[in-house]
Order: structure tokens, then sequence, then C-alpha cells
């Protein structure tokens, strides 16, 4: 998991990215390919 200085960069990269909230931080999640997860927060 890496996090990343902007998380719309990284949702740009691939089209099944969705960006999810929980407990007040911000992830980015992908189902298909689960390499691009980030979070930040």
């Amino acid at each position: 998991m890496k996090v990343v200085n902007s998380l719309k960069t990284l949702k740009k990269r691939h089209k099944d990215c969705r960006i999810v909230r929980r407990r007040g931080r911000v992830y980015v999640i992908n189902k298909t390919n689960p390499r691009y997860k980030a979070r930040q927060g």
C-alpha cells in the first residue's frame, strides 16, 4: 500500500479505482487490480 501525495492522480490511473472514506481516512481501493491501493490521512 502506498501513500500518494494526491489520491486523484491514483484514481486516474485505473478505471476501476474508487475512493472510500473510512474512519476519517481516505482510501483508494480497486477490486480488479489490488495493486492500486492508497491511504491518506
